[in-house]
């Protein structure tokens, strides 16, 4: 059993809408990796964050992504930072992976980064920068085909990367 399709990217990319929407169109179910993370841990990820730490979530990211390969036929959204994890790249290797590519100023605007956030210690935008920085080429690394979403509908998107899973290789 593999996945049709792996949708890696930053936030804001529109990894869960533009999978939700695929998995519909293409008629298979949709996982979010982020979710599981979030059933199992029984409370949200920032929560995990805080109350056990960033060590302690990137090892259930990296199970959940595991399992989710071995057992999951439809398509399948990563967290944005599952990549970072050389296992997880390893594991990639060989599916069809589709990086979800977007500028600084749509994801900003996206995830609500251009709002005042009072509890950000620090500079939202700038955080979003360091982090497209440190893992476009992790992105780049395991993606199969890319798709820009910064100036697309997520009908769009969509529509995108049903023509390339409709092409043959």
């Amino acid at each position: 059993m593999r996945p049709v399709l792996v949708l890696v990217g930053p936030p804001g990319a529109g990894k869960s809408t533009v999978g939700r929407l695929l998995a519909h169109r293409l008629g298979v179910r949709f996982r979010d990796t982020d979710a599981d993370i979030v059933g199992r841990a029984g409370k949200p990820i920032a929560e995990v964050f805080i109350d056990d730490g960033e060590e302690h979530f990137r090892a259930l990211e990296r199970a959940a992504v595991q399992k989710a390969l071995e057992e999951h036929d439809g398509v399948l959204s990563l967290g944005g930072g599952a990549v970072l994890a050389e296992q997880t790249r390893r594991l990639l290797h060989g599916h069809t992976v589709a990086l979800l590519d977007v500028d600084l100023s749509h994801a900003t605007s996206r995830v609500g980064l251009n709002r005042d956030r009072p509890v950000l210690a620090l500079n939202p935008r700038a955080q979003l920068k360091a982090l497209l920085e440190q893992r476009m080429p992790l992105y780049r690394e395991v993606a199969s085909l890319t798709v820009d979403t910064s100036a697309r509908t997520a009908k769009q998107v969509v529509d995108v990367l049903a023509d390339a899973l409709a092409s043959p290789a």
